[in-house]
């Protein structure tokens, strides 16, 4: 049995590239499926939670 990747067999190399590829699949489907599943999360729907308060400039206080 060969231990060391460089001199490997090409089907190794090919079972090495193939495992990654579904790993890399597998992670952005798990990614996209969990942000799409959480919509009240989204910036569209997010509801204002602090409503600013009015302050007078310095402008408005000196034409008084």
């Amino acid at each position: 049995m060969n231990h060391s990747i460089y001199t490997a067999e090409k089907a190794t190399h090919l079972k090495v590239v193939a495992a990654g590829l579904l790993a890399g699949i597998a992670i952005v489907a798990a990614t996209l499926s969990v942000r799409f599943a959480e919509s009240e999360l989204s910036p569209l729907s997010a509801r204002h939670v602090h409503q600013a308060h009015l302050v007078q400039t310095p402008t408005e206080m000196a034409q008084r």
